[in-house]
């Protein structure tokens, strides 16, 4: 029982360790030589989230993940696509919330509608509560 447990183990480990000790992809940490096309990357890859972070720009991030991603960034600025080409390729492949800028569509309008709305609620309940206060002042 105890070798099939620890045979199981192995199968399940194999693979998740794998991921880590692959090799980084070329561009991940090394630059452009085109300093123009270079600064293109950098600018794009600013406004791109690290999936496995969360909080980072994939050009700040350390995570393997942000690493294959500017690789893709920079191979692509390389292969003479413009920025928002490589924008949309990236929000279609890992979706809208890779995007640091994000756009208004049926899946990310609630997004955007909810706070304005809240703000509306809150300014509704505060005329209220002042022409209560003014009308009790004034009788």
């Amino acid at each position: 029982m105890i070798r099939l447990a620890l045979l199981f183990l192995a199968f399940v480990a194999a693979p998740l360790s794998a991921q880590d000790t692959m090799p980084p992809a070329p561009y991940a940490y090394t630059q452009l030589e085109d300093p123009a096309l270079e600064a293109k990357a950098t600018e794009l890859m600013s406004t791109l989230r690290c999936l496995k972070c969360q909080s980072q720009a994939i050009n700040d991030s350390d995570a393997p993940m942000a690493g294959d991603m500017r690789h893709q960034v920079r191979t692509k600025i390389l292969a003479g696509e413009e920025p928002e080409e490589i924008r949309a390729w990236l929000i279609d492949r890992y979706g809208d919330y890779v995007s640091y800028e994000p756009k208004v569509s049926s899946t990310t309008w609630p997004l955007f509608a909810v706070p304005v709305f809240l703000i509306l609620i809150a300014l509704f309940v505060l005329l209220r509560r002042l022409g209560r206060r003014r009308k009790d002042e004034s009788a």
